[in-house]
């Protein structure tokens, strides 16, 4: 009988008749890791690199110190400046074409509409002319950009390039305490009533985990603050430290529901009154403290049990070691550290970009540390964690984001009463757009669960030695429901 599992490649069809390793496929280049690590460095750093290039240069050339200058000037031009404008270049070659937006748009500004009538337009044409009430949306915001790719064009605009110049790399390049309050507080402090119209009861700013789509935003959010609490591991007694708190969600409930004495930290004195509240009617204020202050500013203690959701993007790409660091420094040896962080994906698409600066020019500005998974794992790693598990959520808070553009909209009247149209467009946009971001993966949010890489196990040495190990990972990891699931 002749061995059916043998199969020469010959008797394969003709397209599959060369080797795999043959294909035409393509890997991203490191143009990403190289601008993430120039964004880290000191200023001194930055300055060095083209005087150095420039010295080398200039003693190659035997020529002086006019050679000396001219290069110096030309090493940002060319490392810098150059692969921007090729991007925003690159960005304009490709989807254009006609349009017919008439059935889902109509324009105030005449002048507007004719100068992108039967074309596609830019998306951030379409968002600044809606949020000036230049144009308006014939049916529901979230319904529409449905169509986008038919209708708008994903290109960068003057007005990308102005922001990015002008706004953008400042807050990328400063992070200092004072520039982050700027960025920050205000944000947080324009009133509980306009983010309690989106995020509803919960007042969680974070995504929720859902078992089924048509579940409540309580009940999906609830449940992600048992599923951190699990992921911790979380013990009655235990000292929590939850940075970037926001309303106190969750260190009301794993003080209410764990037992533990949490401590929460944020930059905004209304989000803290409404935590502190929060405590208060769930009969758990004498173990619940909110700090108001940047998490620099955190006092020295130690903490069995530390989270970080959704705040730690706040950092920034040049302050993030640094931040790992100081959490490692705060949490015990035996410790477990919870970081749940937006992302981006890698292999990047124009839309992804043009969202991005969106969000950094009107929703969460400074935010630069959304960065792909590869970032965050490596600078953890880098600052001595030992990354026990990730989960990659974005479909979960995609349908989070959903429903708050469901509340948002059904808060219509109160928010315009308020604060106005522009606000109301402003967060519609937000909220829709920002849905579908997060369905199609171009954004995300990681949940990591991590400890500290210690050097040995309570496993591995000798039972004497062993009392001085702080943990072990076969006691930690291996049992039942010691890892929280999403299902």
């Amino acid at each position: 009988m002749a061995d059916s599992s043998r199969i020469t490649a010959a008797e394969f069809p003709a397209q599959a008749a060369k080797p795999a390793s043959k294909h035409d496929e393509r890997g991203r280049t490191h143009g990403l890791p190289f601008i993430l690590w120039l964004l880290e460095q000191r200023l001194w750093v930055l300055l060095a690199i083209p005087s150095i290039i420039a010295a080398v240069v200039m003693l190659a050339s035997h020529q002086g110190w006019l050679v000396f200058a001219a290069t110096w000037a030309l090493v940002p031009i060319v490392g810098v400046l150059g692969p921007l404008m090729y991007l925003v270049y690159r960005s304009h070659c490709h989807d254009a074409g006609a349009a017919d937006w008439e059935a889902f748009l109509s324009f105030r500004d005449e002048k507007l509409a004719k100068r992108w009538r039967g074309k596609k337009i830019p998306m951030e044409v379409l968002y600044e002319a809606y949020i000036a009430e230049k144009v308006d949306f014939r049916t529901d915001v979230y319904e529409t950009l449905k169509h986008r790719n038919q209708l708008f064009r994903f290109c960068f605009t003057g007005g990308d390039v102005r922001f990015y110049f002008k706004e953008f790399l400042t807050q990328n390049l400063t992070h200092s305490r004072r520039s982050d309050e700027g960025d920050i507080a205000h944000v947080y402090n324009r009133g509980n009533d306009f983010y309690n119209w989106f995020l509803g009861e919960g007042m969680t700013y974070t995504s929720g985990i859902f078992e089924d789509e048509t579940e409540t935003l309580e009940q999906a959010q609830i449940r992600k603050l048992n599923m951190v609490c699990r992921s911790i591991q979380l013990k009655p007694g235990e000292q929590h430290l939850d940075i970037g708190c926001g309303w106190g969600p969750l260190i009301v409930h794993a003080a209410k529901e764990y037992g533990s004495v949490s401590t929460g930290v944020t930059l905004a004195k209304e989000q803290a009154a409404w935590a502190n509240e929060r405590a208060e009617r769930a009969g758990v204020a004498d173990r619940v403290r909110v700090i108001v202050d940047d998490y620099r500013n955190i006092p020295t203690a130690k903490y069995d049990k530390i989270t970080c959701l959704e705040m730690a993007e706040h950092v920034g790409v040049k302050n993030f070691q640094r931040f790992l660091l100081q959490v490692r420094g705060l949490l015990k040896d035996d410790g477990i550290f919870y970081l749940q962080i937006a992302g981006l994906r890698r292999p990047w698409h124009y839309e992804d970009l043009v969202w991005g600066l969106f969000m950094a020019k009107y929703i969460f500005p400074g935010a630069d540390a959304s960065c792909p998974l590869g970032f965050v794992v490596s600078q953890a790693e880098r600052a001595g964690f030992e990354v026990h598990r990730v989960e990659n959520c974005g479909v979960h808070y995609a349908e989070t984001i959903r429903k708050w553009y469901a509340n948002w909209q059904s808060n219509e009247q109160a928010v315009v009463e308020k604060y106005g149209q522009r606000w109301f467009r402003l967060w519609s946009m937000f909220l829709g757009w920002s849905a579908l971001i997060g369905g199609q993966g171009s954004s995300t949010v990681f949940m990591i669960t991590m400890t500290k890489n210690i050097k040995n196990d309570k496993r591995t040495v000798s039972i004497d030695e062993a009392a001085s190990v702080p943990f072990s990972r076969a006691d930690r990891w291996i049992g039942k429901n010691t890892i929280a699931t999403q299902q």
